[in-house]
């Protein structure tokens, strides 16, 4: 940016030191304060404290202290330790310059298919409700809106996101459909009332169109994504729910969704799949959903005047785009005052023009103290959700010696061997098998310019899908006659129908180290999760099911809030 440019919004993706973040961000503020209207940067991040990070939807934790997912939080169903959680990280997010989360994600996950849902917090529309305005809460430094001490939290995604047609995900084309079947979308609205009592400072729509009519409180919803959707944004946020934050839209809506979006990129000869980030196709990508026939000031115009006040991921085109909107009649000077209005008084709200830059040794300090990172790690192992525990097996005796180590999330040897273990080389050796595995997936569109960022479809342990071997590897630790401990990383609501009677220990975690794994194992930290979501029996249960109804697969393995401890 150079000085007399308007920009005045950033995201960061700085993965580095807290001290080299917080430079990095008072040099971008003192960008700000040489511009023409001095105004200071608002930087904001996609989620950075949890060990899971997709490119677009969340960053590295690197130096940030580490927490188990969102679904992790849930798994405990405490507000307090939601709120505490973020309290801490609205501390190290301030520390470095950053002045917005672009989180929570409030989006009901009542899909069992969905990629999404380790971010959330489960599919129980009460729990979600009560977790996402302890969040808001703990960022915005307390529930009566923004002060100098605020993170603002832009709570994800409006408009029923967790409800997605089939389980697909409408980064995709072929996954733009958020659909109602059992009349629930009043209720995936009803989570974010919370929040915006406590004074959430921004909403986020969702990519995703209604599939075919949709109502909810009486209002009908446009057949158009929900960043140009007015019924969405205006009727019902700003009307029935009384929002009176920023709306800011999701990434690149403006962006056309052309041929090479809606059909897939052409796959080599060899078969080898084109990685996301390769430019020759991801500026093909848009989720103009709905209003691909609109030129570019009318679909500007339309979300405008949908609601939406502030655009993420735009072009440097879209601000002459916009001007020219205005110009031609599209959309009044009103109500594009009226959004810049709503997020300068933000900033105000936040200090930053009394004072935008922050202390690079104090932003250091804080983050050497290990504190944040102690109180993490305890949150790691009390959200285990224990499954089976087979004769007692938990916690380990301590004649259990020899370890074998497996898995696609193997355990680090040296971590293990460190707490007086004995890792060998084959299960036939060992007293005891620890597995950490992932969840079963499928990549059903190998030609999506997105592909291999979406784990979708079957969510079964079995022959045939099994696209890390861990199935396999349960299968021969089993056969080799020892005692098997399957440690599932849950980040769906993985069937473990084929796993129960191979394993005589079966837990569920949501985003853990090594350590964390096995203060549980080891009975120094007691198991205290419960399911945040119910735990299908079969996939013909799950194609059954309503994708915006909960608790609704015919005969659950493990029902929605189960969980032992020992």
């Amino acid at each position: 940016m150079k000085p007399g440019a308007v920009h005045n919004t950033f995201i960061t993706r700085m993965d580095a030191d807290a001290d080299v973040i917080a430079t990095a961000h008072n040099d971008l503020q003192a960008m700000g304060e040489a511009s023409r209207l001095g105004i200071p940067i608002s930087i904001s991040t996609d989620p950075r404290n949890s060990f899971a990070s997709v490119a677009g939807q969340g960053v590295a934790a690197g130096s940030f202290s580490k927490w188990p997912q969102n679904i992790g939080l849930a798994a405990l169903r405490d507000p307090a330790v939601t709120r505490r959680y973020a309290e801490l990280v609205r501390q190290e997010y301030r520390a470095v310059g950053i002045t917005t989360g672009l989180s929570p994600q409030a989006d009901v996950s009542t899909e069992p298919r969905w990629t999404r849902i380790a971010d959330t917090f489960g599919e129980d529309f009460a729990t979600v409700s009560a977790l996402t305005q302890a969040y808001v809460e703990g960022f915005q430094a307390g529930n009566t809106g923004i002060n100098t001490n605020s993170v603002i939290t832009v709570v994800k995604h409006w408009g029923g996101y967790g409800a997605q047609k089939d389980g697909l995900d409408s980064h995709n084309y072929y996954g733009r459909y958020m659909t109602f079947p059992g009349g629930m979308l009043d209720k995936h609205l009803a989570v974010y009332d919370g929040a915006i009592a406590a004074g959430a400072g921004g909403i986020m729509p969702t990519y995703s169109m209604p599939y075919g009519t949709v109502t909810a409180e009486g209002v009908t919803l446009e057949e158009v994504a929900a960043a140009y959707n007015k019924p969405l944004l205006t009727d019902l946020l700003r009307g029935k729910h009384n929002f009176k934050g920023v709306v800011v839209s999701d990434w690149g809506i403006l962006r056309y969704c052309d041929d090479l979006c809606k059909n897939g990129v052409p796959l080599p000869a060899s078969g080898a799949y084109v990685p996301y980030g390769n430019l020759a196709y991801s500026s093909h990508h848009g989720t103009d959903f709905g209003v691909e026939s609109l030129t570019p000031v009318q679909k500007i115009a339309k979300s405008v005047n949908a609601g939406v006040d502030q655009f993420g991921g735009v072009q440097t085109s879209d601000r002459q785009t916009l001007i020219d909107a205005v110009t031609t009649g599209l959309v009044t000077e009103a109500r594009v005052n009226d959004a810049v209005k709503r997020i300068l008084i933000q900033k105000f709200q936040q200090g930053l023009f009394e004072n935008p830059y922050v202390d690079v040794a104090a932003a250091k300090a804080l983050f050497a103290t290990g504190d944040h990172q102690a109180q993490a790690n305890m949150v790691q192992s009390r959200s285990h959700v224990l499954l089976q525990n087979t004769d007692k097996l938990l916690p380990l005796a301590s004649t259990v010696k020899k370890v074998y180590l497996g898995g696609s999330m193997k355990m680090d040897a040296a971590v293990v061997t460190a707490r007086g273990f004995t890792v060998v080389s084959t299960p036939s050796e060992a007293d005891v098998a620890i597995l950490r595995v992932s969840s079963p997936y499928q990549m059903p569109f190998p030609s999506s310019i997105l592909y291999g960022l979406f784990h979708e479809g079957n969510l079964t342990f079995e022959d045939g899908n099994d696209p890390l071997g861990d199935y396999a590897a349960i299968k021969a630790a089993q056969a080799a006659g020892v005692p098997v401990i399957v440690n599932v990383h849950m980040e769906r609501p993985a069937i473990l129908t084929n796993v129960m009677s191979l394993a005589r220990v079966v837990l569920a975690e949501f985003g853990t180290t090594d350590d964390a794994v096995l203060d549980v194992l080891t009975g120094k930290v007691k198991p205290e999760g419960k399911l945040p979501f119910e735990l299908p029996s079969s996939m013909t249960a799950v194609t059954a099911q309503l994708p915006d109804v909960p608790f609704d697969s015919a005969a659950p393995l493990f029902p929605f809030g189960f969980g032992l401890s020992y």
